[in-house]
């Protein structure tokens, strides 16, 4: 009799994950959101399914110099609530690049991706820094050129 007949077997792959750097100072904000939301979803690999989580990891240096089009320093808003009476607060683009620069790219970014604990999994995958001082220089960093 085979002992072995109703065992599963689970291979696992032992690959590196890739990191990614890209540097934000070169890039338009919805640009650079929608091609990061891209790769983090894992669309750019064969082995693409909508429900499984991306395993690459991106770092953004240079946050604090990302551009916008147009009007939209002046003109683009972000709101917050506290979620008292009275406790709703605006800041422009300008005023939040020079006080939190990170906080625009990941509101940009949280936009794009679903709306599901799938999105909340891929987003501990970015690091964004407003320079170009990082921590992650003992990982195998790929600059990434996207187009």
């Amino acid at each position: 009799m085979d002992i072995n007949k109703n065992k599963t077997i689970i291979t696992t792959n032992k690959q590196e994950l890739p990191w990614y750097i890209i540097d934000a100072k070169e890039w338009k904000l919805g640009r650079l959101s929608s091609k990061i939301t891209y790769i983090l979803k894992n669309k750019n690999s064969k082995e693409y399914l909508p429900y499984k989580p991306g395993k690459s990891k991106i770092i953004i240096i240079n946050s604090q110099e990302i551009k916008v089009t147009g009007n939209k320093i002046k003109q683009k808003s972000y709101k917050k609530h506290s979620g008292r009476p009275g406790g709703l607060k605006t800041e422009t683009f300008e005023t939040l690049q020079k006080k939190i620069p990170n906080k625009i790219l990941e509101h940009a970014i949280k936009g794009m991706m679903p709306k599901s604990s799938l999105g909340r999994k891929l987003m501990k995958n970015i690091k964004i820094y407003p320079n170009n001082k990082h921590p992650h220089i003992n990982q195998k960093i790929i600059k990434l050129n996207i187009e």
